[in-house]
């Protein structure tokens, strides 16, 4: 890198005005019209899908501006009655520490725990509350835009995904097995279910055969290592800068492993670039792009020193994804129909603060209008019962003409979103996806905006500092946590968001020893709501719902309740008081948020909405039987919301309504973010 380069990769990595110098493919992609013959998903030729490894979102993203990260103004509460940041150790709470090491983006950081059983007991049946007993102090480790300013770059010129989730809670397979099939064989069939990286040979179908038998070319990008089959251990090799680390998981199912040359199976997923012999995987695929011969579907998969799995540094994988992006920038005519979704398949071990929506583990803790058949894993000698997912929320960059500008995209997704994309677009459905999942995530279109591309020119930082040193392993970096711990602040500002199809309904009611809650949505995307009580055992719960469906619940109640209600996209109902009281409703009516005030008691209430994100308050006296209403406007907060009735009656009484009106439109993400 030039004295020049270094100082303006210096200033961006510190914050200051974005690069200008940019590598010349990435600055000419960014000028690139997206194709727009039809203003639809139809305009998109290819999907090219970047797998990465084992980094949890907060762990990356929990400082960037904008986003649900450290300044989440609703994050869950633990059993202890502390926020879901402060994760206990025995004798004190350790919360997200940022380690003191000089260019942490290069650092070898040690890997943690990421079995099954290791990552339910953090996840502790949905109270969240033994992380550091599951996963050592280091889970709480996180980076930030000085450490990883590529990644960063990547987020603020395209559209970063915030609430995407590994559908596993666990390994590696078993979520790239979710990205290539659909799910782990959860019903039994092939040898599944698979719960750890066994790789003893697999029968279920492969989408990539579903793809093959309907006449959609595919391929998978990846360095044949010691060989790709079992003597060069399917692509596993002691060199970390050749092979593909064992991540195309379709090498492990028989009709793969016992394919011939002259298969299609074999050509497309068991032959590859030759780095011992001096191939490179991105000249292949920038020849493919350039002659226009780029499949419709296509995977990459990473070397190990290049995948950032710990303990590797991110910043090798920086360099990686920036030299795919050049391959794939080459011919603008096919860069302008080209999606690239760079993800990773799982947390490793490292924390993030979003409890994940999992289906209800018995009749007893919850229901659903999808069918959760086989979400479900009844437990065995070695593995704890428990949801197969999802798993925690990690990073998901859409990359594309059609997602450029610096956006947030805060629906609900995981592995199973990309071939629901892909579903989407080439009519290949898969049928081992469920439809628990097919109604809790979507299918990634809500990142694209196909109608009116978003033309704001992408600015991504120069690689070339991240180029290894050496290729050598190197000893673990294990941090340090603070003596005196606190939690850090976001980046300032917000994100434009992308418009989301959520319509969450929820309303509740106090009577006569029950406590009731209603749940549905408006629409036919589905929700999954969890439920927390600190005066009720048996939580939390798990409701999901969909098509326009109802779930009513009642809890026996004797005095004292307090009851609440998350969903996504920061969606939150708190209910508390004792015995019958107001009751609060809530509906939007045009540009506006309307409460209704119902008093259902034997006496008037005096009642006080505060609106938290007006700093206003309004007070009613509302008779027995008598209503009163209290409108919200939105527009001064972009639609969000958050409001807070209370009762001079009854100082246990407290109804809290917050989220966000979808409008159809786009928004911003949430303003309260780091507003504390």
């Amino acid at each position: 890198m030039t004295e020049v380069n270094r100082r303006r990769f210096l200033q961006v990595a510190g914050g200051a005005a974005a690069l200008t110098a940019l590598p010349a493919s990435i600055a000419k992609a960014a000028a690139i019209p997206a194709h727009h013959r039809t203003g639809t998903i139809r305009d998109v030729e290819h999907i090219v899908v970047l797998m990465q490894e084992n980094r949890s979102f907060d762990h990356y993203f929990g400082s960037l501006r904008g986003i649900r990260g450290f300044g989440d103004p609703r994050p869950a509460i633990l059993p202890n009655g502390k926020t879901v940041w402060h994760q206990p150790d025995g004798d004190k709470d350790v919360l997200p520490f940022h380690p003191d090491a000089d260019d942490l983006g290069m650092q070898f950081l040690q890997g943690l725990n990421h079995d099954w059983n290791g990552g339910h007991k953090a996840w502790n049946n949905g109270r969240y509350d033994q992380w550091i007993p599951a996963k050592t102090a280091t889970t709480m480790a996180y980076l930030t835009r000085k450490d990883i300013p590529f990644h960063y770059a990547l987020a603020d010129a395209f559209t970063l995904c915030d609430a995407y989730h590994c559908s596993f809670v666990g390994n590696t397979d078993p979520n790239r097995y979710y990205m290539w099939t659909g799910y782990t064989g959860n019903d039994g069939s092939g040898g599944g279910p698979v719960l750890a990286n066994d790789e003893r040979g697999y029968d279920w179908t492969t989408y990539p055969e579903r793809l093959e038998k309907a006449g959609v070319s595919w391929k998978i990008y990846q360095d044949i290592g010691d060989g790709l089959d079992a003597a060069g251990s399917w692509g596993w090799t002691n060199d970390a800068f050749i092979g593909n680390y064992g991540d195309n998981s379709l090498l492990y199912f028989n009709k793969y492993r016992n394919a011939k040359p002259g298969d299609p199976l074999y050509d497309k997923a068991r032959t590859g670039t030759n780095a011992k012999a001096g191939d490179d995987l991105f000249r292949i695929l920038k020849a493919d792009v350039k002659s226009g011969n780029l499949p419709q579907i296509s995977w990459i998969a990473a070397p190990e020193a290049y995948s950032e799995h710990p303990n590797w540094p991110v910043n090798y994988g920086a360099w990686y994804i920036s030299k795919v992006l050049d391959a794939l920038t080459a011919n603008p005519e096919v860069w302008s129909k080209t999606v690239l979704l760079v993800t990773y398949d799982e947390n490793d071990g490292f924390y993030d603060h979003v409890v994940p929506p999992s289906p209800p583990l018995s009749p007893a803790q919850g229901r659903s209008t999808a069918d959760p058949t086989n979400e479900v894993y009844p437990g065995s000698a070695s593995y704890v019962k428990g949801p197969y997912g999802l798993g925690q929320r990690v990073p998901m960059f859409v990359v594309s003409p059609w997602s450029k500008g610096g956006w947030a995209c805060s629906q609900v997704f995981d592995h199973t979103s990309i071939i629901q994309l892909m579903e989407r677009r080439f009519g290949v459905r898969e049928p081992n996806i469920s439809p628990w999942r097919r109604a809790v995530c979507g299918d990634l279109t809500s990142a694209l905006d196909f109608v009116r591309p978003n033309e704001r020119a992408a600015s991504l930082p120069d690689t070339g500092a991240y180029t290894p040193k050496d290729h050598q392993r190197h000893n673990d970096y294990v941090p340090t946590p603070p003596a005196s711990p606190a939690l850090p602040l976001q980046e300032p500002g917000l994100r434009l968001a992308r418009p989301l199809p959520y319509e969450p309904k929820v309303d509740a009611k106090a009577g006569r020893g029950k406590f009731t809650i209603e749940f549905g949505t408006g629409n036919n995307t589905g929700i999954c709501y969890t439920v927390t009580s600190t005066t009720q055992q048996g939580g939390p719960w798990s409701y999901t719902v969909h098509d326009r469906k109802k779930l009513t619940e009642s809890w026996d109640v004797s005095g004292a309740y307090d009851f609440t209600v998350s969903g996504p996209n920061g969606f939150l109902r708190t209910f508390a008081g004792n015995g019958v009281g107001p009751e609060v409703s809530v509906r939007h009516h045009g540009g506006a948020l309307q409460l209704i005030l119902t008093n259902n008691g034997r006496s008037a209430h005096r009642v006080t909405v505060k609106d938290a994100y007006r700093d206003h308050s309004t007070t009613y006296t509302i008779r027995p039987g008598d209503q009163a209403v209290h409108t919200a406007g939105l527009g001064r907060a972009n639609s969000w919301y958050d409001l807070t009735v209370t009762s001079v009656n009854d100082e246990t009484f407290v109804r809290r309504v917050a989220g966000h009106v979808e409008t159809g439109r786009p928004s911003t993400t949430d303003p309260a973010v780091n507003k504390r």
